[in-house]
């Protein structure tokens, strides 16, 4: 016998308190106690001019990321962006004035754009470096091998990735080939209308039964990673060779200029809006194309002529550990301030005023970070991490890697003192970790923090940011030049 229970008005509205006092209290535990509850999303914060700077700064963020799919192609494009805004490839001494734009190159790979203020380089500067090499998948130097019928390129991928994203997406390559006659030539397929794209195969879910014990990282695996290149044979029934020899046609180059070339595969999509409101950007190469793109549109928005030097150094191959001559652990950062510091200093100038220039220096190490994911986000230490929407990221890794407490006062003061919003980043315990050129500056004597924006899927091939933290991180870029 089924017995009915009917509950009274007045125990229904009792019940009802309960289970939203417990939804409340829920939230609130999630969200943190105290000061960290009453935060509110950086969207809520914003007046209507300021929501249409968001937007406005977006599209121009979204272009650049369209054509800076590699550092190559960011050097390439940052530079021409700081021409038009006056900037000019420093080569001469005299060029080192209060107020001037300067360009300083490094073999096409990495780039500073400095704005010299009116106080000598030795007794201050503000820096803001990057990264803006991103994981991709590179072209090994033979890369051209037949498979059952088909041509596929032979690779090797290139910082940490789950590789098993990068199949059957389409991909782009790009990046350039030097010859042995001096010939620099740029190459880009995939990333024009009409262009033929990319694909790493996987397998049917028909026939992979042999392959579905394969763990998370191995689903699929590093020497799998080869798209098709080509698949009509020529008269001689030879795929390889018909794609070798289109190639050598349309760059005028030998297979064995393969060698001496640096080509990548990058996702081909565009970048995008994400969600009906549009409130994200999902791209590929956000990390750390982001704070690239930042820390130099905020240099060139530097109007007259700032109290201290500014500097936006963009460097390279920091997914690989910062490595070569163009990564963040060269002299090339250093050497440019003794290049600057020389042209004021003339001929007192010794290694004293370096030293004394980088110990006065305060400097940003700028790199986005992971966001609190809305499907896993048990992965993700709730109470200190990060949330797209909420502003600004302070990362505190411990380990040593944290800035000095003074330090981090000065940059909360100054977010505070201008209304931008902030938040903490911190991994959770023996789980996740991250890192980035923050140390190698730090190694030269400046005084340094680390900060960022979070993203969703990173290190994916289509990232996502939140609109109003990317135009939030380049104010507060933007500030800092300005102290």
């Amino acid at each position: 016998m089924t017995r009915k229970f009917l509950l009274s008005p007045q125990l229904l509205l009792l019940a009802l308190l309960f289970v939203s006092v417990c939804c409340t209290i829920a939230i609130a535990q999630d969200d943190g106690d105290g000061a960290w509850s009453k935060k509110k999303s950086a969207w809520l914060l914003l007046s209507a001019e300021q929501r249409d700077q968001v937007k406005d700064f977006n599209e121009d963020y979204k272009a650049y990321l369209n054509v800076a799919r590699t550092a190559l192609g960011s050097t390439r494009e940052v530079m021409r962006r700081a021409k038009s805004a006056g900037f000019t490839q420093f080569s001469d001494p005299k060029q080192v004035k209060a107020g001037a734009r300067l360009i300083v190159p490094n073999r096409d790979r990495s780039v500073i754009l400095v704005v010299i203020g009116s106080e000598p380089i030795i007794d201050g500067s503000h820096v803001v470096g990057t990264h803006h090499d991103s994981p991709h998948i590179d072209l090994k130097g033979r890369p051209i091998y037949p498979a059952h019928g088909f041509a596929l390129f032979k690779t090797i991928y290139y910082g940490g990735i789950k590789k098993y994203q990068w199949a059957n997406i389409p991909l782009a390559l790009s990046g350039r080939i030097d010859t042995t006659d001096g010939r620099t030539i740029d190459v880009s397929i995939g990333l024009n209308p009409g262009d033929p794209v990319f694909v790493i195969p996987d397998n049917a879910p028909h026939s992979d039964s042999e392959l579905r014990n394969r763990t998370y990282e191995d689903v699929i695996k590093g020497e799998e990673l080869d798209p098709v290149a080509g698949s009509i044979p020529g008269e001689k029934d030879s795929v390889v060779a018909e794609v070798a020899n289109a190639l050598a046609g349309k760059y005028k180059i030998t297979e064995e200029d393969l060698v001496s070339s640096e080509l990548a595969l990058v996702p081909a999509a565009s970048p995008a809006d994400v969600g009906i409101d549009r409130g994200l950007v999902g791209a590929y190469g956000q990390d750390d194309r982001l704070s690239s793109f930042c820390a130099a549109r905020a240099v060139m928005d530097v109007k007259g002529t700032p109290r201290y030097s500014a500097f936006a150094y963009l460097s390279n191959f920091e997914e690989e550990g910062s490595v070569n001559n163009t990564g963040a652990s060269s002299q090339f950062l250093s050497s440019t301030f003794a290049r600057l510091i020389g042209a004021q200093r003339g001929t007192s100038y010794s290694d004293l005023d370096l030293r004394r220039a980088l110990h006065n220096s305060q400097a940003i190490s700028a790199d986005t970070n992971d966001g609190v994911n809305p499907v896993f986000p048990n992965t993700s230490e709730r109470s200190n991490a990060a949330r797209l929407g909420f502003g600004t990221t302070i990362k505190l890794y411990g380990g040593a890697f944290n800035g000095t407490s003074e330090y981090t006062a000065r940059l909360r003061a100054l977010m505070d003192k201008n209304g931008i919003p902030w938040q903490t980043h911190t991994y959770k315990v023996d789980v996740g970790g991250g890192g980035t050129i923050g140390r190698f500056m730090s190694q030269e004597d400046m005084d340094v923090i680390d900060m960022g924006v979070p993203l969703l899927s990173m290190h994916a091939p289509y990232e996502m940011s939140s609109k109003v933290d990317v135009w939030n991180f380049y104010r507060t870029m933007s500030l800092f030049y300005l102290q």
